[in-house]
């Protein structure tokens, strides 16, 4: 999902509970009346799986669910569908509790608006490919024409097509989890569920599984609900992060938000060793006092050389009325640019741009721009995929971000 996109709800998680035991009214009580689910399970022998989850999901985003084994991450995305009931609480999907709905508008909701990838496979050994893709469809009551022309779209787009008459016992495991996808995204779902779907897999497998989901996004973004314990995979897929701890959503955010700002003690220990040039990009630690020249009829080189004087700086960078990065000047620039010129002439400000000025965009990752900063003889331009100018970096800034951000992670 990109930044700066308009957001739209898509999924609303509204003060959620679930107890599993007997009578969960009694345990539901004391989780309000502020005991742990440790004393609670003691007294009572009831289980508190999820205490007061409430977040929002945006519309085309990857929303991550991530938490130690037993934190309540599994529960809670079951509950998105309903194969666990809530104990308490509402889950909207476009404004509708589907904790309000009777079996019938449950059976619809999940056959045309919400889909899911388990871990397992879950692949029935006597179909092929293409009749495993088409089980979603089939229970649907698609017809068969219809359902196969939908199935061989999505194997097209996981890259299976030529498997279609394939049996699982002739895939990988990556493969096989392939056509899990396949048959999840055949129903065109409006919310995609994913419960640690790509754990099972081995490492290389499971980073290619990963891109797999980033490019499908890229091309038709769904919203993605993704449970995992694994923090690499969060921090590379998530455009959100929710951390779980016992039960409760203990923090929900950017992976940059968390990594600057951890709620507690257990969210700072999972992102202890996260390498935080991956994590920030140009665009979070570009530097906006730079000393700008609008280039616009009637600028001129000696107008930049006062305007640089003035605020004791030696380089300016040069946009547009529309922000949009032209280049960048210096004083000793400017000043050999001017010698060049009769008593009266301004000269266009172009003739003194300096070269070797890198350019990069915001998206960049700080560990990327390690050499173009360090190469460059004055702070590096920032621009949006527009090629409007955002701010600078200097080696000073990058440097100091570094050290900051490793200190504050340690």
């Amino acid at each position: 999902m990109a930044r700066g996109a308009r957001l739209n709800t898509k999924l609303s998680v509204e003060h959620v509970y679930k107890i599993f035991g007997a009578q969960p009214k009694r345990a539901l009580e004391r989780v309000k009346k502020g005991q742990g689910k440790d004393q609670i399970f003691a007294e009572t022998g009831m289980t508190v799986g999820v205490s007061d989850a409430s977040f929002d999901v945006n519309e085309g985003e990857i929303f991550v669910v991530m938490g130690l084994s037993g934190s309540g991450k599994s529960t809670l995305v079951r509950m998105l569908n309903r194969l666990i009931d809530p104990s308490a609480g509402a889950i909207k999907i476009n404004g509708r509790d589907i904790t309000q709905m009777n079996r019938k508008e449950l059976i619809e909701l999940r056959r045309h608006e919400i889909s899911m990838v388990f871990q397992s496979f879950a692949l029935m050994p006597h179909q092929t490919v293409l009749e495993n893709t088409c089980f979603g469809l089939a229970t649907a009551g698609v017809g068969k024409q219809e359902r196969e022309k939908r199935a061989l779209d999505a194997l097209d787009a996981v890259g299976l097509k030529a498997n279609a008459d394939s049996y699982p016992d002739e895939l990988s495991g990556g493969m096989k989890q392939r056509v899990g996808l396949a048959r999840a995204l055949a129903v065109n779902p409006g919310i995609l569920l994913m419960d640690e779907a790509f754990s099972a897999l081995d490492p290389l497998i499971r980073t290619e599984m990963q891109d797999e989901l980033l490019r499908l996004q890229s091309e038709q973004a769904r919203t993605v609900v993704f449970i995992t314990h694994d923090l690499d995979e969060a921090m590379r897929v998530g455009d959100r992060i929710a951390i779980m701890q016992n039960g409760q959503v203990v923090q929900v955010g950017t992976p940059e938000e968390i990594v600057r700002s951890p709620a507690n003690d257990y969210v700072r220990s999972f992102f202890r060793d996260v390498n935080v040039g991956h994590v920030f990009t140009a665009g979070d630690v570009a530097r906006r006092d730079q000393v700008t020249v609008i280039e616009r009829a009637g600028s001129s080189v000696r107008a930049a050389l006062s305007r640089l004087n003035k605020h004791d700086r030696p380089a300016a960078v040069v946009h547009d009325r529309n922000r949009r990065y032209l280049g960048t000047v210096s004083a000793d620039s400017l000043e050999a640019c001017i010698e060049q010129l009769s008593k009266n002439e301004e000269g266009n400000i172009e003739r003194a741009f300096v070269e070797g000025v890198p350019v990069v965009e915001s998206s960049t990752p700080l560990t990327e721009l390690l050499e173009p900063v360090a190469e460059s003889p004055y702070p590096v331009p920032v621009v949006d995929e527009n090629g409007r100018y955002i701010g600078t970096i200097s080696r000073a800034t990058l440097l100091h971000t570094l050290n900051r951000t490793e200190q504050d992670a340690a």
